[in-house]
């Protein structure tokens, strides 16, 4: 019994991890955890009564938070544009435009990819629709099974990296950190790792050209009268599009600048959006412009224009991000309904998906809350940062030891469950050590973004292999009989990715100015030399303003 109460904190952990095991319920399990081990401590005389009368008003704390509206807000936009054909849209325009090289068609899906991430921020609707609609064509092809799976699958879980990442949301709240800075410091890592894929297909198309091939000249599509694809005006448009994209870089980077000055601009920059689309439609009636600039145009820049919408008024403080949401899901509506894709089922679809998701992620959060109240009461906090803070090698050894702890754990549970366990333990003890948590917690969004991966329990594996064919089909383009895609396949697909994922959780660990750009040129306080002087009276009295009484001032 002694062994017990002195280990108490660590008996509880081990409880939990093995329920988890079991395949019990994750906010249960941390719940019925949290209620057993606080009798138990109460039983034992370890626990007050009285500490579980904080439980009410921490759910309804929850609850009230306006920061997780977000949720909902950003999975209600990214399911509306998901059915209403934009994943589809995107695919077949981009993968007409890179089709001509080798590996064009992998390098369009890293693309569509990074655009679903910023528009949908979910991971299944980006690797179900990919896969859908790009995995059939790969095959018909003769695309490698490997790569075309594995870049689909890695391509969709950028949506965990990329704002607006609902993950990005949950680690923010969990760390007590802002949602808009967590977003700055990811967006350049998530952009990294896109690169990095389609670094690794052009790689592979050169060193094995038959593992991804060109599209064959029958199936390009967008051609001219004279045979050729038009490239002269979309090279125009796409400049124009380049000018664009600097302009709204470079103020969202001048954070100087007054909040009145950045929405004149914006507002420049969405005319500019706008002029654009009306002198493509004025082009097309004179014949100036060639049919795949036209679809270029039509089709990426109104999603481009919604993710300035929701990201860009973020990070120049023009809008929350619960805020962003909102206007996000507004835009994608709106999108939809002038596409004439937008009807009652599919607003049915999304409202019922979006409510169990935003149910599901409140379950979790009122289970964490119930498991941490009694684990702190415990001294469980304390017996973390005893652990961890005591490891060789100071900080930098505590955060190797956490990428791994992290990289293992996602084998069995995905980001969500990782962000609400581990996260509250972990997020004290690096804030003791100094670390800045906003980049603390971009390392563990790229490193959660693993447990995607992960064979055999990744859910982006799990999402493909319910898409990809089972059996053997007859292709209804080419005539010809394509062979199944087995399971096998997709996990080996799987790790060169998890190979360039990981070596992204170095690269971030090696260079913290990827992420701390965040921070821009404003100078940085110390704490520790700040300064605060009280004015004293000069008429010998107590109080500020001469009186007998200091708090006569005060009332």
């Amino acid at each position: 019994m002694e062994f017990f109460i002195a280990n108490m904190a660590p008996i509880m952990f081990a409880t939990l991890v093995v329920f988890l095991l079991l395949g019990f319920p994750v906010a249960f399990a941390l719940a019925a955890n949290g209620i057993l081990f606080g009798l138990i401590g109460m039983e034992l005389g370890l626990l007050n009564a009285a500490l579980f009368q904080a439980l009410p008003q921490r759910v309804f704390g929850i609850i009230a938070n306006d920061t997780l509206l977000a949720i909902p807000f950003f999975t209600f936009m990214g399911l509306i544009l998901e059915r209403s054909g934009m994943a589809e849209d995107l695919l077949e325009t981009i993968g007409q435009l890179f089709g001509t090289v080798r590996g064009g068609l992998a390098i369009a899906v890293v693309f569509v990819g990074a655009m679903l991430a910023a528009t949908t921020g979910v991971v299944s609707a980006s690797v179900i629709s990919m896969g859908l609609i790009s995995l059939p064509i790969m095959l018909r092809y003769g695309y490698d099974r490997r790569l075309a799976t594995g870049i689909i699958a890695a391509s969709g879980t950028l949506s965990q990296i990329i704002p607006p990442s609902l993950v990005l949301i949950i680690l923010a709240d969990q760390l007590g950190r802002s949602i808009g800075d967590m977003y700055r410091g990811a967006i350049l890592p998530g952009f990294l790792l896109a690169g990095s894929y389609v670094v690794y297909v052009v790689v592979m198309s050169y060193l094995k050209p038959g593992s991804a091939p060109a599209l064959p000249e029958s199936a390009r599509a967008f051609k001219e009268p004279n045979g050729r694809r038009g490239d002269r005006s979309l090279g125009v448009l796409m400049g124009i599009s380049a000018l664009s994209a600097y302009l709204l870089t470079e103020f969202i980077e001048s954070e100087a600048a007054p909040v009145d000055e950045k929405i004149v601009l914006s507002l420049l920059i969405w005319g500019l959006t706008a002029f654009i689309i009306a002198g493509t439609n004025r082009l097309l009636k004179l014949g100036l412009l060639s049919k795949l600039a036209e679809r270029v145009t039509f089709v990426m820049i109104p999603p481009l224009f919604l993710i300035f919408l929701v990201l860009g008024t973020i990070f120049i403080g023009v809008a929350t991000p619960t805020e962003g949401g909102a206007m996000g899901a507004v835009g994608a509506i709106i999108m939809a309904l002038t596409r004439g894709r937008l009807s009652l089922s599919l607003l049915k679809q999304a409202m019922d998906t979006t409510t169990k998701l935003s149910t599901f992620v409140v379950f979790i959060l009122v289970g964490s809350t119930v498991f941490g109240l009694t684990f702190r009461g415990v001294n469980g906090d304390l017996w973390v940062e005893h652990l961890l803070v005591g490891l060789p090698g100071g900080e930098m050894g505590f955060l190797i030891a956490v990428s791994i702890l992290t990289f293992v754990l996602a084998f069995f549970l995905d980001f969500f469950e990782l962000a609400f366990i581990i996260v509250p333990l972990l997020g004290p003890v690096a804030d003791k050590l100094g670390i800045d948590l906003i980049w603390f917690g971009v390392l563990l969004a790229v490193n959660m973004q693993t447990s995607f991966m992960h064979p055999p329990f990744g859910f982006a594996l799990f999402y493909l292999r319910s898409v990809a064919p089972k059996n053997r089909y007859r292709d209804r383009v080419t005539g010809q009989t394509i062979e199944p895609v087995t399971t096998g396949q997709i996990y080996w697909g799987s790790v060169p990715f998890i190979a360039i994922q990981l070596t992204m959780v170095a690269a971030v660990l090696a260079f913290p100015g990827i992420v701390m750009h965040y921070k821009g040129d404003a100078p940085e306080v110390d704490a520790t030399k700040i300064k605060i002087e009280v004015p004293t009276s000069d008429y010998g009295g107590g109080g500020i303003y001469g009186g007998n009484d200091p708090a006569a001032d005060f009332k």
